[in-house]
């Protein structure tokens, strides 16, 4: 297939894309590149066509000629999301649904977008699967649920929408994130012996690899129209829940010589869920997820130490997601709207 994929050269983009060519498809980016300064494993980024253009300024004409869409592209975290909600709501929200429908207009078969289980915000203890409702408690995870209440609405015989809800990212990318709680949590214990927790680590959350959430793009993309038209997706594996200090806990154990400690009177986080994973491997047997936050701790922990991570890397500006963001518009590369300030629209 000839795939357009945006934010291919994201934390996820750049691990999905490989998995793509791998598989045979004609792959073009497209991408703003607000990350270039954040690479982490130089020479890792594959090369593929990119059209280096903000997602709000897609045209029809940027569409033409692909049988799929994937889209990635957008605000990607909670503190980023808080930013500027209004502007969050533009990118993650309406930029979305715009390329949707100008994608449904070109002649484009499918379009996969990358949602969240932020969708399910304070969900609380109980198991959620995809016909929970949903209880976004950030801007992010609103601009999720309108989205994919919007692309529900698109599907027809001649469009697949199709919606993923990813579970919490964790693993390597040559666009490395540390504002992730496994890589976090990992890259604390590496650089300073210590796992330091900000909140009381009770939270329930899902978490899932980004080798993972990729293969689950390519299962959906390949699949019968049938089989995914309009659905929606959870992204992860049910038996990888886990409370945050339960994390801790995993990560001490695999860096024993390592000491776990909570901040005093830290706060309870009220994004806290639990989500059921296994609709997606049913529908498609031939997903199936291949790691374990343990095994994803592991293989960090050998990145971590091959590179020589050091404390000021992870804890600055360049992969911290919303502190680069700042940093950028300081620099004044970027302008208040999140847009290239030397560039026309």
């Amino acid at each position: 297939m000839r795939v357009l994929v945006t934010g291919h050269l994201g934390y996820i983009g750049t691990v999905l894309t490989p998995m793509l060519l791998e598989r045979g498809h004609d792959v073009v980016g497209l991408d703003s590149d607000l990350y270039r300064r954040c690479t982490f494993l130089r020479g890792k980024i594959a090369d593929v066509e990119n059209v280096e253009k903000d997602v709000r300024d897609v045209s029809a004409a940027d569409l033409s000629g692909f049988d799929a869409v994937l889209h990635l592209a957008g605000l990607s975290n909670d503190p980023l999301g808080d930013l500027n909600p209004e502007i969050t709501l533009d990118i993650n929200h309406r930029a979305s649904v715009r390329l949707a429908q100008l994608a449904r207009a070109a002649g484009v078969e499918r379009f996969v977008f990358s949602s969240s289980c932020s969708n399910y915000g304070a969900g609380g203890t109980e198991w959620l699967t995809e016909e929970s409702p949903f209880n976004p408690v950030t801007p992010y995870g609103q601009s999720k649920v309108y989205t994919e209440q919007d692309l529900a609405g698109m599907a027809s015989d001649a469009f697949t929408p199709v919606s993923l809800r990813s579970a919490t990212a964790y693993g390597v990318s040559p666009r490395l994130r540390f504002d992730l709680v496994v890589n976090n949590l990992v890259a604390w214990a590496f650089t300073t012996g210590k796992i330091f927790m900000k909140s009381d680590g009770t939270a329930w959350r899902p978490l899932v690899h980004i080798e993972d959430i990729s293969r689950a793009f390519v299962a959906v993309l390949e699949a019968p129209a049938e089989k995914v038209r309009g659905e929606a997706f959870n992204v992860g594996i049910s038996a990888e829940n886990y409370q945050i200090r339960d994390v801790a806990a995993m990560i001490g154990e695999v860096m024993p010589e390592c000491e776990i400690s909570f901040a005093s009177e830290a706060p309870t986080d009220t994004r806290c869920y639990k989500v059921n994973c296994d609709k997606l491997p049913s529908t498609l047997p031939e997903f199936q997820p291949q790691w374990t936050v343990r095994k994803g701790a592991e293989e960090l922990l050998s990145t971590y130490a091959e590179h020589g991570l050091e404390l000021d890397q992870f804890e600055g500006p360049v992969y911290q997601r919303i502190a680069h963001i700042r940093k950028l518009i300081e620099d004044g590369v970027l302008d208040t709207s999140l847009r290239h300030a030397s560039r026309v629209a």
